[in-house]
């Protein structure tokens, strides 16, 4: 048998086969350029501030810094209003009780706290500079999937299968709260919700061929203040507690990571912990304990490489965070006023006089004007701070796509 000799171009090929071979190519390679890539999805949930407490008018206060001034231009149109993302959907699902709503479209301002959950709330949370980073970096269509009820607990309302059945304390059998058939109704909500978006994309994203498939790249994680203040749940340790006060609260926190990743069908998903950021660079002791447990399942060996703490103290506006300690002050000395009135030591006059004189001299006129231009919220909600969740959706976004692209995911 004759051994076949492989086919080779030579100055002697006819013009014609050669054509044909090179249209073949640029056929073949135009078809592989139009396969489309599995559509994108990010996953974010948690609470209050995941679903977002920064009003807009807030917005011109990250122009006032230097450093964030490029942001805002992100998020801004050259007309001045939010801008509206052509590449990134989303869809967010919110409510109070029983009342939940889905708000979907393109991905702009107001998707954050909702009293409404299917119109513009007026608010943003971390979701818009995350879908903004998203869409200035990726050349390719995104959609996101939020979920986020304020005043939630990892323990009670986002309680993960694995982590078996909540035990009510004594303090939840008196107060007849926390009744065992609602544990976990939210995680519940969230995996429910996650499962109907993926099983009709193109009711969410229109442009959505089901040919290209979906890839779930990545899951934030933003909660932490229920669980923070609860004694009940955490008692308060002494020196010799066997363990850290939160240590419970890693743990279902590593059971959540493992039971989301098995709901959605994703066991290698990228993990991002937004570690609770309240009180910045100085934490009260109790914050404090409960970053280093928010953080501690990132150090798992089972998550090297797919899990990730981000710490969000840094993105906490320190000057807006000493005025309201002021206004904290302010305010103690007008409930300490009130007491007086009420045992008749003082006038009602009297102690507005006086409330107002020590607001003046603690509080200055440039300082009120930096706290009505930046803040809009308490410190439990970052301050309301637009610029804080721009920065933390920034972060968030940067960090999911690194972890997407590592050789660990």
């Amino acid at each position: 048998m004759d051994r076949a000799v492989p086919f080779a171009l030579n100055d002697r090929t006819p013009m014609k086969l050669l054509s044909a071979l090179l249209l073949s190519l640029s056929l073949a390679t135009s078809a592989l350029a139009a396969t489309p890539k599995p559509l994108k999805i990010f996953i974010l949930a948690g609470q209050s501030n995941m679903e977002g407490h920064a009003k807009e008018e807030t917005f011109d206060y990250i122009g006032d810094d230097p450093a964030t001034a490029p942001l805002l231009k992100q998020m801004r149109g050259p007309d001045g209003k939010p801008t509206v993302c052509d590449h990134v959907w989303i869809s967010y699902l919110t409510g109070e009780g029983d009342k939940n709503g889905e708000g979907t479209g393109k991905l702009t301002a107001g998707y954050g706290s909702r009293q409404n959950p299917t119109a513009d709330g007026g608010n943003i949370g971390p979701e818009f500079t995350f879908g903004l980073t998203l869409d200035k970096t990726l050349a390719e269509p995104v959609l996101i999937i939020k979920t986020a009820w304020g005043g939630k607990s990892l323990f009670y309302d986002f309680r993960s299968p694995s982590a078996g059945p909540y035990v009510r304390t004594p303090q939840d059998i008196e107060k007849n709260r926390y009744p065992d058939a609602e544990c976990g109704h939210y995680y519940k909500l969230m995996i429910d919700h996650v499962k109907h978006v993926l099983g009709d994309i193109k009711r969410v994203y229109p442009g959505y061929d089901p040919k290209q498939g979906y890839e779930i790249a990545g899951f934030i994680w933003l909660q932490g203040w229920n669980d923070m203040v609860s004694r009940d749940v955490y008692p308060i340790t002494t020196k010799d507690s066997k363990e850290p006060r939160y240590a419970d609260y890693s743990r279902w926190l590593a059971d959540f990571i493992r039971d989301v990743r098995k709901d959605v069908q994703a066991p290698r998903m990228p993990f991002v912990i937004g570690v609770m950021g309240i009180g910045g660079a100085k934490p009260n002791e109790h914050i404090a304990a409960f970053r280093e447990a928010m953080a501690a399942p990132a150090a798992l060996p089972e998550f090297k490489g797919n899990v990730v703490a981000l710490q969000t103290a840094p993105f906490w506006d320190e000057k807006l965070g000493a005025i309201s300690d002021k206004i904290d002050q302010v305010r103690q000395k007008k409930f300490t006023l009130g007491n007086e009135v009420k045992k008749g030591t003082k006038t009602q006059d009297q102690a507005n006089q006086e409330a107002k004189q020590y607001e003046a001299e603690l509080i200055s006129p440039a300082e009120q004007t930096m706290w009505k231009r930046g803040a809009s919220n308490g410190g439990y909600h970052y301050l309301g701070c637009a610029k804080t969740f721009a920065l933390m959706g920034k972060a968030f976004a940067e960090t999911a796509l690194q972890l997407s692209a590592s050789p660990g995911k």
